[in-house]
């Protein structure tokens, strides 16, 4: 039987994915599932660089502003909702293009990997309720070496998660021999200098833009420090800098270095994964996306 062809778009914060899947969406007549862990969120938008309507250019977007960010959404939730926008996909006749830098959603959605179905284990995450990150973080290393280079150091949660599946059972995901699709892996990666330059515009657009001021009517609105903290990364510092924790310039620095840190965790992430095809232009893409299209 042969199985549903998808293209990924994968690759580091700030490469270019978002650009990339839109025009290609245009050009072999695609919608776009996103695989981002933050913007399934609503009103995480300047936060998180989420598209914006018009960037959008009438291409259909699946799988953002899906969920309250009071609210928690896990891998199994990502995972159901991708796979009945890729049905709905599939029903338009369109080409379903997965965009995002979020790996472990990438690739548990595309059956790179198994996810085991490990459920909460109350006394084990009473225990380490009052571990610091950094406490969790060495927890997860003799544990589980392999996830704690790619997981967030300075997210509780998620290394809570991780030390209760690695306890469970003895190592997190592992890779699964049966794709669920045909995939064809694009990935960007401009390079590490070309990269940071990218980050530091990006986010310097994003703190004029009103990032700020988002964050403090999300606050406004009910989002707790703590739940900011939960989201990482511009969240985690935009907390800090709302409660007078750290300066404004303070903020940027964090932000910036943190936000660095996180894309060499994803370039670690994708490199495991020898099917992608690490293209250096638009032209490029296209080219094996139509050839993909029409085997």
């Amino acid at each position: 039987m042969q199985k549903d062809k998808i293209i990924a778009i994968v690759g580091p914060t700030s490469s270019g994915k978002t650009a990339l899947s839109i025009w290609l969406a245009q050009k072999v007549g695609g919608e776009i599932i996103s695989a981002d862990s933050r913007q399934v969120y609503k009103g995480l938008n300047l936060g998180t660089g989420k598209v914006t309507k018009k960037e959008m250019a009438g291409i259909p977007h699946h799988l953002l502003d899906v969920v309250n960010p009071k609210k928690q959404f896990s891998v199994d939730d990502f995972v159901k909702k991708a796979v009945h926008a890729h049905s709905l996909i599939r029903t338009n006749e369109r080409i379903p293009i997965l965009v995002g830098g979020t790996g472990l959603y990438v690739d548990i959605f595309l059956g790179r990997m198994s996810y085991p179905n490990v459920p909460p284990n109350p006394a084990l995450r009473k225990k380490l309720a009052n571990k610091t990150a950094i406490q969790l973080f060495k927890t997860l290393e003799e544990l589980d070496p392999a996830r704690a280079e790619t997981i967030e150091k300075q997210n509780p949660r998620r290394l809570v998660r991780a030390i209760e599946i690695a306890k469970a059972m003895g190592k997190n995901p592992a890779p699964s021999t049966e794709a669920k699709y045909d995939v064809l892996w694009l990935g960007l990666n401009p390079g590490e200098l070309i990269l940071k330059k990218k980050i530091r515009a990006r986010l310097h657009v994003r703190i004029k833009a009103g990032m700020i001021a988002e964050a403090k009517k999300l606050h406004k609105a009910g989002l707790s420090y703590k739940r900011m903290d939960e989201l990482g990364l511009e969240y985690r510092s935009m907390s800090r800098l709302l409660q007078n924790k750290i300066t404004k310039q303070e903020f940027e620095v964090e932000l910036e270095r943190a936000i660095i840190h996180y894309a060499k965790r994803q370039m670690r992430w994708f490199k495991r994964n020898k099917d992608i095809a690490w293209v250096t232009s638009m032209t490029q893409a296209l080219r094996l996306a139509k050839a993909f299209i029409e085997l």
